[in-house]
Protein backbone atom coordinates (compact mmCIF):
# COMPACT_ATOMS: atom_id res chain seq x y z
CA UNK A 1 0.00 0.00 0.00
CA UNK A 2 3.29 2.29 1.32
CA UNK A 3 4.16 1.80 -2.27
CA UNK A 4 0.96 2.52 -4.07
CA UNK A 5 0.59 5.58 -2.26
CA UNK A 6 4.47 6.80 -3.56
CA UNK A 7 3.45 5.98 -7.21
CA UNK A 8 0.37 8.34 -6.39
CA UNK A 9 2.45 11.25 -5.54
CA UNK A 10 4.46 10.27 -8.63
CA UNK A 11 1.82 10.64 -10.41
CA UNK A 12 0.50 14.34 -9.13
CA UNK A 13 4.30 15.63 -10.25
CA UNK A 14 4.09 14.71 -13.55
CA UNK A 15 0.13 15.77 -13.45
CA UNK A 16 1.52 19.17 -12.58
CA UNK A 17 4.59 19.09 -14.64
CA UNK A 18 2.14 18.34 -17.49
CA UNK A 19 -0.43 20.98 -16.91
CA UNK A 20 0.90 23.71 -18.93
CA UNK A 21 1.44 21.16 -21.75
CA UNK A 22 -2.73 19.61 -21.30
CA UNK A 23 -3.60 23.53 -21.24
CA UNK A 24 -2.08 24.38 -24.56
CA UNK A 25 -3.37 20.95 -26.05
CA UNK A 26 -7.02 21.65 -24.75
CA UNK A 27 -7.64 25.57 -25.59
CA UNK A 28 -5.03 26.51 -28.29
CA UNK A 29 -5.27 22.96 -30.17
CA UNK A 30 -8.69 21.94 -29.24
CA UNK A 31 -7.55 18.73 -28.07
CA UNK A 32 -10.62 16.80 -26.09
CA UNK A 33 -9.46 14.53 -23.04
CA UNK A 34 -12.66 12.58 -22.58
CA UNK A 35 -14.42 12.23 -18.84
CA UNK A 36 -11.54 13.58 -16.07
CA UNK A 37 -14.38 12.49 -13.60
CA UNK A 38 -13.76 8.58 -14.89
CA UNK A 39 -9.81 9.26 -15.49
CA UNK A 40 -9.08 11.11 -12.09
CA UNK A 41 -11.38 9.68 -10.12
CA UNK A 42 -12.58 6.65 -11.28
CA UNK A 43 -15.87 7.01 -12.01
CA UNK A 44 -16.63 4.93 -14.58
CA UNK A 45 -20.46 3.60 -15.52
CA UNK A 46 -21.46 0.62 -13.16
CA UNK A 47 -22.04 -2.51 -14.50
CA UNK A 48 -25.46 -3.60 -13.43
CA UNK A 49 -25.15 -7.34 -14.64
CA UNK A 50 -23.69 -10.43 -12.70
CA UNK A 51 -22.50 -12.27 -15.16
CA UNK A 52 -19.13 -13.17 -15.87
CA UNK A 53 -17.68 -10.03 -17.52
CA UNK A 54 -14.14 -9.30 -19.39
CA UNK A 55 -12.78 -5.91 -19.44
CA UNK A 56 -10.54 -4.86 -22.90
CA UNK A 57 -8.63 -1.62 -23.32
CA UNK A 58 -7.72 -0.27 -26.14
CA UNK A 59 -5.94 2.79 -25.88
CA UNK A 60 -7.07 4.37 -28.91
CA UNK A 61 -9.20 3.85 -32.78
CA UNK A 62 -6.84 1.24 -33.88
CA UNK A 63 -6.95 -1.05 -31.12
CA UNK A 64 -11.03 -0.39 -30.60
CA UNK A 65 -11.25 -1.46 -34.46
CA UNK A 66 -8.56 -4.50 -33.98
CA UNK A 67 -11.44 -5.80 -30.61
CA UNK A 68 -14.02 -6.75 -33.18
CA UNK A 69 -12.95 -9.90 -34.34
CA UNK A 70 -12.33 -10.94 -30.95
CA UNK A 71 -15.38 -9.74 -29.08
CA UNK A 72 -17.57 -11.28 -32.17
CA UNK A 73 -15.79 -14.79 -31.68
CA UNK A 74 -16.03 -14.97 -27.87
CA UNK A 75 -19.61 -14.08 -27.93
CA UNK A 76 -19.72 -17.12 -30.04
CA UNK A 77 -18.22 -19.18 -27.73
CA UNK A 78 -19.86 -16.94 -25.17
CA UNK A 79 -23.34 -15.02 -25.68
CA UNK A 80 -24.06 -14.46 -21.86
CA UNK A 81 -20.12 -12.43 -21.58
CA UNK A 82 -20.54 -9.42 -20.34
CA UNK A 83 -17.77 -6.95 -21.95
CA UNK A 84 -16.57 -3.83 -20.40
CA UNK A 85 -13.91 -1.59 -23.39
CA UNK A 86 -12.24 1.13 -22.34
CA UNK A 87 -10.32 3.64 -24.06
CA UNK A 88 -7.79 6.87 -23.65
CA UNK A 89 -8.67 9.12 -26.40
CA UNK A 90 -12.10 10.72 -26.87
CA UNK A 91 -11.55 9.47 -30.51
CA UNK A 92 -11.81 6.27 -29.37
CA UNK A 93 -14.09 6.72 -27.14
CA UNK A 94 -16.68 7.24 -29.98
CA UNK A 95 -15.65 4.37 -32.04
CA UNK A 96 -16.34 2.19 -29.39
CA UNK A 97 -19.82 3.25 -29.01
CA UNK A 98 -19.81 3.21 -32.80
CA UNK A 99 -19.03 -0.49 -33.05
CA UNK A 100 -20.00 -1.91 -29.45
CA UNK A 101 -23.68 -0.68 -28.92
CA UNK A 102 -24.53 -3.45 -26.51
CA UNK A 103 -21.10 -3.41 -24.14
CA UNK A 104 -20.09 -0.93 -21.27
CA UNK A 105 -17.80 1.79 -22.90
CA UNK A 106 -15.31 3.78 -19.90
CA UNK A 107 -12.57 5.88 -20.12
CA UNK A 108 -9.47 4.05 -18.79
CA UNK A 109 -8.84 5.00 -15.28
CA UNK A 110 -5.23 7.47 -14.64
CA UNK A 111 -2.62 5.25 -12.11
CA UNK A 112 -4.00 6.82 -9.17
CA UNK A 113 -4.49 3.45 -6.41
CA UNK A 114 -7.87 5.58 -5.60
CA UNK A 115 -9.43 6.15 -9.51
CA UNK A 116 -8.25 2.32 -10.07
CA UNK A 117 -9.78 0.84 -6.92
CA UNK A 118 -13.20 2.98 -7.36
CA UNK A 119 -12.99 2.03 -11.53
CA UNK A 120 -12.30 -1.81 -10.68
CA UNK A 121 -15.85 -1.66 -7.97
CA UNK A 122 -18.22 -0.43 -10.78
CA UNK A 123 -16.84 -2.55 -13.24
CA UNK A 124 -15.93 -6.08 -11.30
CA UNK A 125 -14.45 -7.42 -14.12
CA UNK A 126 -13.19 -11.57 -14.01
CA UNK A 127 -10.54 -10.72 -16.28
CA UNK A 128 -8.55 -7.68 -17.99
CA UNK A 129 -7.03 -7.65 -21.30
CA UNK A 130 -5.01 -5.13 -22.08
CA UNK A 131 -4.68 -5.18 -26.24
CA UNK A 132 -0.73 -4.75 -27.65
CA UNK A 133 1.15 -2.90 -24.22
CA UNK A 134 -0.02 -0.85 -21.89
CA UNK A 135 1.42 -0.99 -18.54
CA UNK A 136 0.64 0.70 -15.37
CA UNK A 137 2.24 -0.48 -12.20
CA UNK A 138 -0.82 0.95 -9.97
CA UNK A 139 -3.22 -1.01 -11.96
CA UNK A 140 -1.23 -4.08 -12.25
CA UNK A 141 -0.71 -4.33 -8.64
CA UNK A 142 -4.23 -3.38 -7.40
CA UNK A 143 -5.29 -6.09 -9.94
CA UNK A 144 -3.38 -8.40 -8.56
CA UNK A 145 -4.54 -8.21 -5.07
CA UNK A 146 -7.60 -8.50 -5.68
CA UNK A 147 -7.33 -12.10 -7.47
CA UNK A 148 -8.29 -10.11 -10.73
CA UNK A 149 -5.74 -11.71 -13.80
CA UNK A 150 -4.76 -9.70 -16.54
CA UNK A 151 -3.67 -10.47 -20.28
CA UNK A 152 -1.83 -9.12 -22.67
CA UNK A 153 -3.33 -9.76 -26.41
CA UNK A 154 -1.79 -8.91 -29.55
CA UNK A 155 1.63 -7.56 -27.91
CA UNK A 156 3.88 -5.63 -29.34
CA UNK A 157 6.92 -3.54 -28.76
CA UNK A 158 8.87 -1.51 -30.85
CA UNK A 159 12.57 -0.85 -30.64
CA UNK A 160 11.86 2.13 -29.24
CA UNK A 161 9.29 1.81 -26.30
CA UNK A 162 11.70 -1.68 -26.37
CA UNK A 163 14.62 0.76 -24.92
CA UNK A 164 12.04 3.11 -22.65
CA UNK A 165 11.11 0.17 -20.61
CA UNK A 166 15.15 -1.04 -20.37
CA UNK A 167 15.11 2.04 -18.73
CA UNK A 168 12.81 1.56 -15.62
CA UNK A 169 14.84 -2.21 -14.90
CA UNK A 170 13.02 -4.50 -12.48
CA UNK A 171 9.88 -1.74 -12.34
CA UNK A 172 9.18 -3.26 -16.06
CA UNK A 173 10.28 -6.43 -14.61
CA UNK A 174 7.71 -6.06 -11.98
CA UNK A 175 4.80 -4.95 -14.01
CA UNK A 176 4.92 -8.09 -16.49
CA UNK A 177 5.73 -10.77 -13.87
CA UNK A 178 1.99 -9.28 -12.80
CA UNK A 179 0.35 -10.29 -16.43
CA UNK A 180 -0.93 -13.52 -16.26
CA UNK A 181 -0.50 -14.67 -19.88
CA UNK A 182 1.42 -12.39 -22.81
CA UNK A 183 -0.24 -13.14 -26.59
CA UNK A 184 2.50 -11.17 -29.03
CA UNK A 185 2.54 -11.04 -32.27
CA UNK A 186 6.10 -12.55 -33.77
CA UNK A 187 9.20 -13.86 -32.15
CA UNK A 188 10.85 -10.87 -32.17
CA UNK A 189 8.08 -9.18 -30.01
CA UNK A 190 8.43 -12.24 -27.80
CA UNK A 191 12.01 -12.07 -27.39
CA UNK A 192 11.68 -8.40 -26.24
CA UNK A 193 9.73 -8.76 -24.25
CA UNK A 194 11.40 -12.07 -22.16
CA UNK A 195 14.78 -9.77 -22.11
CA UNK A 196 12.59 -7.27 -20.08
CA UNK A 197 11.42 -10.18 -17.45
CA UNK A 198 8.35 -11.32 -18.71
CA UNK A 199 8.33 -15.40 -17.33
CA UNK A 200 9.07 -17.27 -20.33
CA UNK A 201 6.33 -20.03 -19.74
CA UNK A 202 3.62 -17.04 -19.97
CA UNK A 203 4.65 -15.54 -23.43
CA UNK A 204 3.25 -17.31 -26.73
CA UNK A 205 3.13 -15.94 -29.90
CA UNK A 206 -0.07 -15.61 -32.21
CA UNK A 207 0.06 -13.93 -34.45
CA UNK A 208 -1.33 -10.14 -35.00
CA UNK A 209 -4.71 -9.81 -35.00
CA UNK A 210 -4.51 -6.85 -37.40
CA UNK A 211 -4.97 -9.15 -40.05
CA UNK A 212 -8.08 -11.03 -39.13
CA UNK A 213 -11.30 -9.07 -40.02
CA UNK A 214 -9.85 -7.35 -42.41
CA UNK A 215 -11.98 -6.75 -45.38
CA UNK A 216 -10.48 -8.08 -48.89
CA UNK A 217 -13.44 -7.38 -51.28
CA UNK A 218 -13.58 -3.75 -52.56
CA UNK A 219 -17.23 -4.38 -54.29
CA UNK A 220 -18.25 -5.61 -50.94
CA UNK A 221 -21.61 -4.03 -50.46
CA UNK A 222 -20.51 -1.43 -47.75
CA UNK A 223 -18.06 -0.38 -49.87
CA UNK A 224 -20.67 0.13 -52.41
CA UNK A 225 -22.74 1.34 -49.97
CA UNK A 226 -20.44 4.28 -49.53
CA UNK A 227 -19.26 4.69 -53.32
CA UNK A 228 -23.36 5.60 -54.42
CA UNK A 229 -23.54 7.75 -51.34
CA UNK A 230 -20.74 9.80 -52.33
CA UNK A 231 -22.04 9.73 -55.91
CA UNK A 232 -18.76 8.15 -57.54
CA UNK A 233 -18.82 6.19 -60.82
CA UNK A 234 -18.37 2.55 -60.52
CA UNK A 235 -15.03 3.40 -62.54
CA UNK A 236 -13.58 5.97 -60.45
CA UNK A 237 -9.71 6.83 -60.13
CA UNK A 238 -9.36 7.87 -56.28
CA UNK A 239 -6.18 8.78 -54.62
CA UNK A 240 -6.82 8.60 -50.85
CA UNK A 241 -4.87 9.75 -48.50
CA UNK A 242 -5.49 7.99 -44.70
CA UNK A 243 -4.75 8.47 -41.06
CA UNK A 244 -2.40 11.94 -41.95
CA UNK A 245 -0.79 14.19 -39.82
CA UNK A 246 -0.13 18.15 -40.58
CA UNK A 247 1.48 18.59 -43.11
CA UNK A 248 0.65 15.21 -44.98
CA UNK A 249 -2.86 16.71 -46.07
CA UNK A 250 -0.81 19.66 -48.01
CA UNK A 251 1.86 17.19 -49.49
CA UNK A 252 -1.08 15.37 -50.54
CA UNK A 253 -2.91 18.12 -52.20
CA UNK A 254 -0.02 19.42 -53.70
CA UNK A 255 0.60 16.00 -55.04
CA UNK A 256 -2.79 15.57 -56.55
CA UNK A 257 -2.25 19.28 -58.10
CA UNK A 258 0.63 17.64 -59.81
CA UNK A 259 -0.58 14.76 -61.69
CA UNK A 260 -4.32 16.14 -62.39
CA UNK A 261 -3.41 17.62 -65.03
CA UNK A 262 -2.50 14.47 -66.77
CA UNK A 263 -5.42 12.58 -64.90
CA UNK A 264 -8.06 14.83 -64.91
CA UNK A 265 -10.48 12.57 -63.65
CA UNK A 266 -8.88 11.64 -60.39
CA UNK A 267 -10.41 12.02 -56.90
CA UNK A 268 -8.63 13.37 -53.99
CA UNK A 269 -9.75 11.65 -50.56
CA UNK A 270 -8.40 13.44 -47.64
CA UNK A 271 -8.80 11.50 -43.93
CA UNK A 272 -6.81 13.20 -40.97
CA UNK A 273 -6.15 10.90 -38.17
CA UNK A 274 -7.91 13.09 -35.16
CA UNK A 275 -10.98 14.27 -35.16
CA UNK A 276 -10.30 17.97 -33.80
CA UNK A 277 -7.93 18.21 -36.93
CA UNK A 278 -11.36 18.11 -39.51
CA UNK A 279 -12.26 22.05 -39.46
CA UNK A 280 -8.65 22.64 -39.61
CA UNK A 281 -7.90 20.20 -42.95
CA UNK A 282 -11.58 21.84 -44.24
CA UNK A 283 -9.56 25.57 -43.91
CA UNK A 284 -6.36 24.44 -46.03
CA UNK A 285 -8.33 23.21 -48.66
CA UNK A 286 -10.84 25.75 -49.00
CA UNK A 287 -9.45 29.01 -48.01
CA UNK A 288 -5.38 28.63 -48.74
CA UNK A 289 -6.05 25.75 -51.81
CA UNK A 290 -9.68 27.46 -53.21
CA UNK A 291 -10.91 24.24 -53.83
CA UNK A 292 -14.50 22.85 -53.89
CA UNK A 293 -15.46 20.55 -50.93
CA UNK A 294 -17.02 17.98 -49.70
CA UNK A 295 -17.66 16.94 -46.25
CA UNK A 296 -18.85 12.99 -45.82
CA UNK A 297 -20.53 14.37 -42.40
CA UNK A 298 -22.96 16.57 -44.46
CA UNK A 299 -24.05 13.64 -46.82
CA UNK A 300 -26.62 12.37 -45.62
CA UNK A 301 -28.21 10.43 -48.61
CA UNK A 302 -27.28 9.52 -52.15
CA UNK A 303 -25.80 12.37 -54.49
CA UNK A 304 -25.20 12.90 -58.12
CA UNK A 305 -22.00 11.99 -59.27
CA UNK A 306 -19.29 13.78 -57.32
CA UNK A 307 -16.87 16.39 -59.05
CA UNK A 308 -13.93 15.48 -59.70
CA UNK A 309 -12.22 18.97 -58.91
CA UNK A 310 -13.30 18.42 -55.18
CA UNK A 311 -11.35 17.23 -52.46
CA UNK A 312 -13.72 14.83 -50.35
CA UNK A 313 -12.89 15.12 -46.91
CA UNK A 314 -13.68 12.09 -45.05
CA UNK A 315 -14.77 13.75 -41.30
CA UNK A 316 -16.49 10.65 -39.60
CA UNK A 317 -15.19 8.05 -37.33
CA UNK A 318 -14.70 4.34 -37.81
CA UNK A 319 -15.17 4.34 -41.62
CA UNK A 320 -11.98 4.22 -42.67
CA UNK A 321 -11.93 1.00 -42.38
CA UNK A 322 -13.77 0.08 -45.38
CA UNK A 323 -13.60 3.40 -47.69
CA UNK A 324 -9.83 2.33 -47.81
CA UNK A 325 -11.96 -0.14 -50.82
CA UNK A 326 -12.96 3.09 -52.71
CA UNK A 327 -9.01 4.19 -53.28
CA UNK A 328 -7.11 3.20 -56.78
CA UNK A 329 -3.98 4.36 -54.71
CA UNK A 330 -3.49 5.05 -51.14
CA UNK A 331 -1.21 6.96 -49.27
CA UNK A 332 -1.07 5.91 -45.64
CA UNK A 333 -0.15 8.83 -43.17
CA UNK A 334 2.22 9.42 -40.33
CA UNK A 335 4.99 8.11 -42.00
CA UNK A 336 6.25 11.58 -43.80
CA UNK A 337 6.24 12.93 -39.69
CA UNK A 338 8.25 11.80 -37.27
CA UNK A 339 4.91 9.50 -35.97
CA UNK A 340 5.93 6.27 -36.44
CA UNK A 341 3.47 5.92 -39.35
CA UNK A 342 -0.34 4.24 -38.69
CA UNK A 343 -1.33 1.21 -39.77
CA UNK A 344 -1.04 -0.28 -43.83
CA UNK A 345 -2.71 -3.27 -43.10
CA UNK A 346 -6.02 -2.37 -44.51
CA UNK A 347 -5.72 -0.92 -47.51
CA UNK A 348 -3.32 -3.32 -48.40
CA UNK A 349 -5.93 -5.85 -47.51
CA UNK A 350 -8.38 -4.30 -50.37
CA UNK A 351 -5.40 -5.45 -52.91
CA UNK A 352 -4.73 -1.40 -52.94
CA UNK A 353 -1.48 -0.34 -54.26
CA UNK A 354 0.26 1.58 -50.85
CA UNK A 355 2.32 4.45 -50.64
CA UNK A 356 4.22 5.19 -47.13
CA UNK A 357 6.87 7.79 -45.98
CA UNK A 358 10.08 6.43 -44.19
CA UNK A 359 8.91 6.82 -40.32
CA UNK A 360 7.24 3.53 -39.76
CA UNK A 361 8.54 1.91 -36.42
CA UNK A 362 5.28 1.47 -35.44
CA UNK A 363 4.48 -0.94 -38.12
CA UNK A 364 8.44 -2.22 -38.83
CA UNK A 365 7.54 -5.95 -39.05
CA UNK A 366 4.54 -5.06 -41.63
CA UNK A 367 6.18 -3.17 -43.46
CA UNK A 368 9.45 -5.30 -43.57
CA UNK A 369 6.83 -8.13 -44.79
CA UNK A 370 5.37 -5.95 -47.47
CA UNK A 371 8.77 -4.95 -48.58
CA UNK A 372 9.98 -8.23 -49.28
CA UNK A 373 7.55 -9.30 -51.46
CA UNK A 374 7.23 -5.41 -53.04
CA UNK A 375 4.11 -4.90 -51.82
CA UNK A 376 4.53 -1.32 -51.14
CA UNK A 377 5.95 2.20 -51.78
CA UNK A 378 8.29 4.00 -49.98
CA UNK A 379 9.19 7.67 -50.32
CA UNK A 380 10.78 10.28 -48.59
CA UNK A 381 9.10 13.38 -48.95
CA UNK A 382 6.12 15.20 -51.37
CA UNK A 383 7.96 15.69 -54.38
CA UNK A 384 8.48 11.55 -54.06
CA UNK A 385 4.84 11.22 -53.23
CA UNK A 386 4.01 12.79 -56.51
CA UNK A 387 6.27 10.69 -58.42
CA UNK A 388 5.21 7.47 -57.07
CA UNK A 389 1.49 8.62 -57.27
CA UNK A 390 2.24 9.39 -61.20
CA UNK A 391 4.19 5.97 -61.95
CA UNK A 392 1.02 4.09 -60.76
CA UNK A 393 -1.36 6.07 -62.21
CA UNK A 394 0.38 5.90 -65.32
CA UNK A 395 1.05 1.64 -64.73
CA UNK A 396 -2.07 0.32 -63.69
CA UNK A 397 -0.87 -3.43 -64.39
CA UNK A 398 2.26 -2.81 -61.71
CA UNK A 399 -0.14 -1.17 -59.26
CA UNK A 400 -2.26 -3.94 -59.39
CA UNK A 401 0.43 -6.40 -59.18
CA UNK A 402 1.51 -4.48 -55.93
CA UNK A 403 -1.61 -4.59 -54.56
CA UNK A 404 -2.53 -8.55 -55.13
CA UNK A 405 0.89 -8.99 -53.59
CA UNK A 406 0.14 -6.85 -50.30
CA UNK A 407 -2.94 -8.47 -50.69
CA UNK A 408 -1.68 -12.01 -50.48
CA UNK A 409 0.74 -11.57 -47.25
CA UNK A 410 -2.56 -10.45 -45.67
CA UNK A 411 -4.45 -13.37 -46.38
CA UNK A 412 -1.82 -15.82 -45.42
CA UNK A 413 -1.74 -14.29 -42.38
CA UNK A 414 -4.70 -14.78 -40.73
CA UNK A 415 -5.51 -16.79 -37.82
CA UNK A 416 -4.67 -15.12 -34.63
CA UNK A 417 -7.86 -14.14 -33.28
CA UNK A 418 -8.87 -18.41 -32.53
CA UNK A 419 -5.52 -18.52 -30.70
CA UNK A 420 -5.84 -15.34 -28.40
CA UNK A 421 -10.00 -16.74 -28.13
CA UNK A 422 -8.70 -20.09 -27.06
CA UNK A 423 -6.47 -18.84 -24.57
CA UNK A 424 -8.63 -15.99 -23.04
CA UNK A 425 -11.39 -18.69 -22.69
CA UNK A 426 -8.85 -21.39 -21.15
CA UNK A 427 -8.37 -17.81 -18.56
CA UNK A 428 -11.99 -17.43 -17.90
CA UNK A 429 -12.46 -21.28 -16.97
CA UNK A 430 -9.34 -21.56 -14.87
CA UNK A 431 -10.83 -18.54 -13.10
CA UNK A 432 -14.34 -19.98 -12.58
CA UNK A 433 -12.27 -23.05 -10.63
CA UNK A 434 -10.62 -21.00 -8.47
CA UNK A 435 -14.55 -19.51 -7.52
CA UNK A 436 -15.95 -22.27 -6.96
CA UNK A 437 -12.82 -23.83 -5.08
CA UNK A 438 -12.54 -21.06 -2.82
CA UNK A 439 -16.62 -21.21 -2.43
CA UNK A 440 -16.71 -16.80 -2.77
CA UNK A 441 -18.42 -14.36 -4.54
CA UNK A 442 -17.19 -12.25 -6.64
CA UNK A 443 -18.31 -9.30 -3.77
CA UNK A 444 -15.96 -10.72 -1.66
CA UNK A 445 -13.49 -11.52 -3.71
CA UNK A 446 -13.25 -7.69 -5.07
CA UNK A 447 -13.53 -6.24 -1.24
Amino acid sequence: MLFDWFLNLVWCVVLVLAAPWLAYRRWIRKKRFGSWRQKLFGQVPSRAGKGRCLWFHAVSVGEVIQLSSVVAELRRHDPDLEIAISTTTTTGYEVAQQKFPGDLILFWPLDFSWAVAHALDRIRPDLVILVELELWPNFLRIAERRGIPVALINGRITERSFRGYQRLGPVAAGMLSRIAWLAVQNPLYADRFRMLGAPEDRIQITGSIKFDGVKTDCRAAEVDAFRHLLGLPDDAVVFLAGSTHPPEERLALEAWLSVREEFPGLYLFLAPRHAERFKEVATLVEQQYRLPLLKRSQIASPRGRAPEESVVLLDSLGELSRLWGLASVAFVGGSLVPRGGQSMIEPAGFGVPVIIGPQNWNFADVVAQLQSIEGIQTVANGDELAGVLRFLLQHPEVAQAQGERAQALIVTSQGATRAIVVGLLAMCCRTSTREVSAGQPWESRAA
